[in-house]
């Protein structure tokens, strides 16, 4: 059998020269001590610069520390490392660019002691062919998860199975949907697909050291997968994923309007698993979780608003009708106090009565204020002057055990509001937070400016300057289911004969009639936070109460009284006449027209804002005004309807609202017509 000639060394040097692949030779300390041309070519050195070199240079900044240890477990226990095992890295090259490389690893003993050959190979185009059709897997999925979302009846059985989805092609044990609230560490879990109890108790910290801070999706980077980060908060995040058991994780934000709400999570018990491919799927993913989340709510609002709109139109009606009932009463009442006023006893009985005909119109005045029909004055108010003439109040009405702060940040502009009303409803608000703290708490009262810009405004903010009030108190919170209703009129959560139901239904139609927004967030155990968005006054206003008091409240001059239903029709005659004015009565427009033509003595037009059909009252008063230029006019009305809210600032008209007693009627007729002559 003929020898096999043995190569020469010089043969081993000319393969290792002309490899195709890569090859570096290093020692055992990691330092290189032959480099062949690839590898001079692919990182960008000289020979002389790479001998002595240490291959760490070979790698980024950011996994070196990973990489010495490797290396040294590598050194420790030497083995030959095919290519192909799924051994990638990142290589670094001189001038500081990385690109994927894969390696293949190979000991050798030599008379001058053990060495380390490394193949290295750039998989740059095999990796992107690879990334490209891994991600057209992942949008392929993300699309079948929309379909989920539209096709779905429900919403939680839509995330539900859009999570077990994602658990499924990741190969990830864990995914959950979170939602965060700002300046809190609670997290309430939406779904979840595998989540362990030790796992939810560490979310709170976990989302702390890996959500991304930027508010905005336009500002947000790329997330780095874990294994890649040797940062701090990274360090920290692996010791709090060991005391679960498990070793990757990655957060993912959820933004609705550059606002993040929350964030998509998945979490593994495999090393290094949730790479980048796989964190770009679950950003994809994340959008149309958010797309759905606001979808949702956006579906919510608008069915709240429909229904709200609904009773507030039935109450509204409801109001209208009653308050003619109470001016019936009521007048009738009073012109029998005039007659039967000798005995205290039956001072005792009208008054009693009366009384209850006011309890019924402050009742009627929170439905309308609720079905946003209540006319309005608004004046310019310093917020930080009207807290404090309030606060007093507020300190004597809640209690000792409630602890009030109050928070208005500088150059906050004025507000733009009835005074009295913004009184009321704050009052209203801080009410229902002491209710919720029956063992004391606090109750913060805070005032800032919101300005709305274009792209930012909604169906219920239009652009502009707004004051923001916020109350937030310390309380019990409310679930979900209570406050979706919170603001209905007649709703509420408190026993009999402890709440009408209609204090914040009040707070909403006074915030909305006056061309603002209100919110509401809680939490059962959480407290309740409730910010209302008021227009920000253009220029101060003087208040004033627009008239000085009449020095008699009798006349003698001729009123002609417009009213479609009779009863109340002969009560405000009955009222007039007794005062000593002569009057003529009308029940709808067209014949009011008529007798403002044939009496000529006629000074003041006295007419209800609804009168059936025909003209209302406020058209009534404009044609009237047309024949007569210096007529009078004074409208009453138990329903501010459209026609007179809608023009609440700018309306001359003066307005008396039903029921009325005698001598309001009095005045506002002696106001409208000027000094008794």
């Amino acid at each position: 059998m003929k020898d096999t000639p043995a190569l020469h060394p010089s043969t081993f040097e000319a393969l290792f020269e002309t490899a195709p692949d890569a090859m570096i030779v290093s020692d055992a300390t990691g330092h290189i001590v032959l480099a062949n041309p690839q590898a001079q070519r692919l990182f960008g050195y000289e020979s002389t610069q790479m001998r002595g070199l240490s291959v760490d240079a070979l790698v980024p900044d950011s996994v070196r520390a990973q990489h010495r240890h490797h290396r040294a477990s590598y050194i420790d226990n030497p083995r030959p490392r095919p290519m192909g095992t799924g051994q990638e890295l990142v290589g670094q090259r001189s001038d500081g660019t990385g690109f994927p490389v894969e390696i293949a690893l190979s000991p050798i003993q030599t008379p001058d002691g053990k060495f380390f050959v490394a193949s290295i190979r750039d998989i740059s185009e095999t990796q992107r062919a690879r990334q490209a059709l891994t991600r057209a897997r992942y949008n392929a999925l993300v699309a079948q998860a929309g379909r989920v979302v539209l096709e779905s009846s429900s919403h939680t059985a839509a995330f539900e199975q859009i999570l077990e989805l994602a658990a499924r092609e990741l190969s990830v044990e864990t995914v959950a949907i979170v939602f965060t609230q700002p300046g809190s560490d609670a997290v309430q879990i939406r779904a979840a697909t595998g989540l362990g109890e030790q796992l939810r108790e560490r979310l709170p910290m976990l989302l702390a050291l890996e959500l991304p801070t930027a508010t905005d999706p336009s500002e947000q980077t790329s997330i780095v997968p874990l294994h890649d980060r040797s940062d701090a908060s990274a360090l920290r995040t692996r010791a709090l994923l060991e005391e679960t058991g498990y070793t990757d994780f990655v957060a993912v934000p959820l933004f609705d309007r550059n606002r993040p709400m929350g964030a998509l999570i998945a979490a593994t018990h495999r090393t290094s698993s949730l790479d980048r491919d796989k964190v770009y799927f679950l950003q994809s993913v994340a959008n149309v979780l958010a797309a759905a989340v606001q979808r949702m709510r956006t579906e919510d609002q608008l069915a709240h608003a429909q229904r709200l709109d609904a009773v507030g139109q039935l109450t509204g009606g409801i109001a209208h009708d009653f308050n003619n009932l109470l001016t019936v009463i009521s007048g009738n009442l009073q012109l029998l106090e005039i007659e039967m006023a000798e005995r205290q006893l039956n001072r005792d009985v009208l008054g009693s009565a009366l009384h209850a005909v006011g309890r019924g119109a402050e009742l009627t005045r929170k439905l309308l204020a609720f079905a946003r029909r209540q006319r309005l004055n608004p004046l310019a108010i310093n917020p930080r002057q009207m807290l404090a003439e309030l606060v007093p109040i507020l300190d004597r009405t809640l209690g000792e055990a409630i602890i009030i702060q109050v928070e208005c940040a500088p150059g906050t502009p004025d507000v733009f509001v009835d005074p009295a009303e913004l009184d009321t409803a704050i009052l209203n608000l801080a009410l229902n937070a002491r209710d919720a703290m029956p063992r004391g708490g606090t109750l913060r009262i805070s005032v800032r400016q919101q300005l709305i810009a274009t792209d930012e405004a909604t169906s219920d903010l239009q652009p502009g300057l707004y004051v923001v009030i916020g109350v937030r108190d310390t309380g019990l919170g409310m679930a979900p289911d209570v406050l979706a209703r919170a603001f209905e009129p007649f709703f509420t959560t408190k026993e009999s004969g402890r709440g009408s139901g209609l204090g914040l239904s009040m707070v909403y139609g006074f915030v909305k009639q006056s061309g603002g927004h209100l919110s509401a967030d809680s939490r059962l155990g959480d407290g309740t936070l409730v910010e209302l968005h008021l227009p920000a006054a253009r220029s101060s206003a003087t208040r004033s109460s627009g008239y000085a008091t009449p020095a008699s409240s009798a006349g003698h001059e001729t009123v002609l009284v417009v009213e479609d239903e009779a009863e109340v029709r002969a009560v405000a005659v009955a009222f007039l006449r007794s005062l000593g004015y002569s009057t003529y009565e009308a029940a709808n427009a067209d014949r009011a027209l008529e007798l403002l033509q044939q009496h000529g003595e006629i000074a003041l037009l006295f007419s209800d804002v609804m009168l059936g059909s025909g003209m209302n009252g406020m058209e009534l008063a404009r044609t009237a005004l047309q024949m007569r230029p210096g007529l009078r006019t004074l409208l009453t009305s138990g329903y501010e309807h459209d026609v007179i809210a809608g023009d609440s600032r700018s309306s001359p008209l003066a307005l008396l609202r039903k029921p009325y007693r005698r001598e309001e009627l009095s005045q506002a007729v002696r106001r409208a017509l000027g000094p008794s002559a």
